[in-house]
């Protein structure tokens, strides 16, 4: 029986989700009412049987590493399943930050071969989806290769926001001859079709071929560090590379937009994304789940195509949002398109649109959040913040009697007293 090691690399910030990731990785963000990103990968990888995980992070770790805790959530602890994470370290001969993502895997190999792993799957920590990796690492068996990337059809009008390969494909399979490889074109590649095949960021390696080529790589002293941008081309040509396609569901979480979006996918008649039906876990120790009480809504609470969770205490208007745990919604109070995370508070007549609030946030009374001009972009990050979306980072405190436009961002922490202001204009960074 094969081994099969799993690296998440889960441990970066990206600047594109603002003050979400101030104070947490990309892969802790929390997603969809009662999860963190982190979760649709780890149970992806349970429910295809890769029970050995190595979590590969250096930003601020702090709340993943709570998340995750022993895997047990995951039903990874036992005499041959492991999750382990892996911050940057000091050795003898190593010593530094992760450059890059394939720098993280290669400051790690001593970790992968205490394993002795036959395969190892790589993959990225920050996508929404449900996979089976069985048929892959089938796949990637049965044509000898060294490494198999997952891939799927997109419209070719996206390619310069992918990695894009051009696949050899044959009647008989859903995969083939990797034959081109392009990181993030600066326009579409002049392939035949109108669609292209955009990488998943998910790298079946065969564990020798990985070792040997992280260590080829160093060796040049790169200025960069990725496998799209560097390991690939690498391998193309001398080593067996193959392409393989799922057909499903792809949710991106990288941008504002798309978080927000993939987020919203969660919601409608027929969701695109179904937790239940894929049997996402999560660690419902983290944050207190297990011990809230059952959301309370009052008589005069009106609900619509939302998702309301333990804890909550709805006595407003609710509509296409997402309440996590512990959100209050007071009477008067009408949330619409909205997100708001682990016990944010809003109170009285106040009035949300299209926000997203970050952990422990209190709207005051009779504030209107996310109304004004949507065209105005935020202007410290005009291609952040364009579509209309307000973000109010953790721990804010927000008075009575405050307006807030669109695409506005409200720093973390901000008190009361902070707040000198009674109206901001659309587009304006709160601070």
């Amino acid at each position: 029986m094969q081994k099969i090691l799993a690296m998440i690399l889960a441990g970066g910030r990206v600047d594109e989700l603002s003050v979400l990731t101030q104070l947490r990785p990309k892969s802790a963000v929390p997603f969809g009412g009662l999860y963190r990103v982190i979760d649709f990968p780890m149970s992806s990888l349970m429910h295809s049987g890769i029970e050995n995980v190595g979590i590969l992070t250096q930003y601020r770790s702090y709340s993943l590493n709570n998340h995750i805790g022993n895997g047990a959530a995951w039903e990874m602890v036992g005499r041959h399943r492991s999750v382990s994470v892996l911050p940057p370290y000091t050795a003898h001969t190593v010593s530094q930050w992760y450059r890059g993502p394939a720098d993280a895997v290669y400051q790690n190999l001593d970790f992968i071969n205490a394993r002795d792993p036959d395969l190892v799957l790589v993959l990225s920590g920050d996508h929404i989806y449900s996979l089976d990796f069985t048929p892959l690492i089938e796949f990637h068996n049965a044509s000898q290769a060294d490494l198999t990337m997952a891939f799927l059809d997109v419209p070719k009008v996206q390619a310069t926001r992918f990695g894009v390969g051009k696949i050899e494909m044959s009647a008989a399979s859903a995969g083939g001859p990797l034959l081109d490889y392009q990181e993030k074109p600066l326009s579409p590649p002049d392939w035949p079709g109108d669609h292209v095949s955009a990488s998943l960021t998910i790298h079946l390696f065969s564990a020798r071929i990985l070792h040997e080529v992280l260590e080829k790589h160093t060796r040049l002293a790169p200025k960069t560090h990725e496998f799209g941008k560097d390991i690939i081309p690498l391998m193309l040509g001398k080593y067996r590379v193959f392409g393989y396609k799922y057909d499903t569901y792809w949710g991106y979480t990288r941008t504002i937009d798309e978080y927000w979006q993939t987020n919203m996918d969660l919601l409608g008649e027929n969701p695109k994304i179904d937790p239940e039906r894929w049997q996402v876990r999560t660690n419902i120790e983290h944050n207190h789940i297990r011990d809230r009480i059952p959301a309370i809504i009052g008589d005069g609470a009106e609900i619509n195509d939302s998702l309301i969770y333990s804890g909550c205490k709805i006595f407003g208007k609710v509509e296409d949002s997402i309440l996590f745990p512990g959100v209050e919604v007071a009477a008067g109070a009408v949330v619409k398109k909205s997100i708001l995370m682990f016990d944010t508070r809003v109170e009285a007549g106040s009035q949300l649109h299209k926000v997203i609030s970050d952990v422990e946030v209190t709207i005051g009374p009779e504030c209107r959040i996310g109304f004004g001009d949507p065209s105005i972009p935020n202007e410290d990050y005009p291609q952040l913040l364009q579509s209309g979306i307000t973000l109010i980072g953790r721990g804010v405190t927000m008075p009575g009697e405050r307006q807030i436009g669109c695409n506005c961002i409200v720093q973390p922490n901000m008190s009361a007293a902070q707040f000198r202001k009674k109206e901001y204009g659309s587009g304006v960074s709160v601070e």
